[in-house]
């Protein structure tokens, strides 16, 4: 039995992380921004605390004693809430704080959940390079997100043994749990078809942290 804390616990993929860790027997914290919204999750024998995935004392604090830690914080629930607020810096400033704040205290494996955006499609070109599939006005969310991926690759020094997961375009939130998905590179895959069940999506996270398979480098995840 591992000790997991996952950042970013009260969203769709952070719940169903959450909810895997559990059923594996594995002991959680769950960060989230405001613990009296996630009673539901704390009923479940998880331990609910307050927590900004920006914070490297905060990191500290709440990851000592952990195995690994899971990023799954985003600022924005969807684009109909608009991109006007966000800071083009957040995902930078969240992976400076976790490589930190983890090394302080020691804990050794980061999964973090990316997006399909800075995938590459089948010419090279990232997928929010290219307006006809991607809508320009979510665009500055994934520069922001593509940033944060940057600042991951290019902390070599670290001890940190960290790996993003990147799910496809479709993601979904009443899928079943299969168990099975398939691991890629960093290209979109090929099939028009490509989907995955968040829950699936939190199957593979937590298998990483299990068993480790890859190491500080981003792959695709998907049926």
């Amino acid at each position: 039995m591992s000790s997991i804390v996952i950042f970013g616990a009260g969203g769709r993929a952070g719940r169903a992380v959450t909810a895997e860790a559990g059923e594996r027997g594995h002991r959680v914290t769950a960060v989230v921004r405001d613990p009296d919204k996630y009673g539901d999750i704390e009923a479940n024998g998880v331990r609910v605390v307050r927590g900004d995935v920006t914070d490297v004392e905060a990191i500290s604090s709440i990851a000592l004693g952990h195995d690994a830690a899971v990023h799954a914080v985003s600022p924005f629930s969807g684009p109909e809430q608009g991109f006007a607020g966000l800071d083009p810096q957040f995902f930078v400033k969240a992976a400076d704080a976790l490589l930190h704040g983890l090394a302080e205290v020691r804990v050794p494996r980061l999964v973090v959940i990316g997006l399909f955006a800075n995938l590459n499609d089948a010419h090279g070109r990232l997928v929010m390079d290219d307006p006809s599939v991607f809508p320009a006005e979510i665009r500055p969310f994934a520069v922001a997100h593509t940033a944060g991926l940057d600042r991951l690759r290019g902390a070599e020094d670290t001890m940190i043994d960290w790996l993003m997961l990147t799910p496809p375009a479709l993601l979904e939130s009443t899928g079943p749990r299969t168990g099975c998905y398939r691991i890629g590179g960093e290209i979109v895959p090929q099939s028009a078809s490509a989907h995955l069940s968040y829950a699936d999506l939190a199957a593979a996270v937590i298998d990483e942290i299990d068993t480790p398979r890859h190491h500080r480098t981003r792959v695709s995840v998907f049926n």
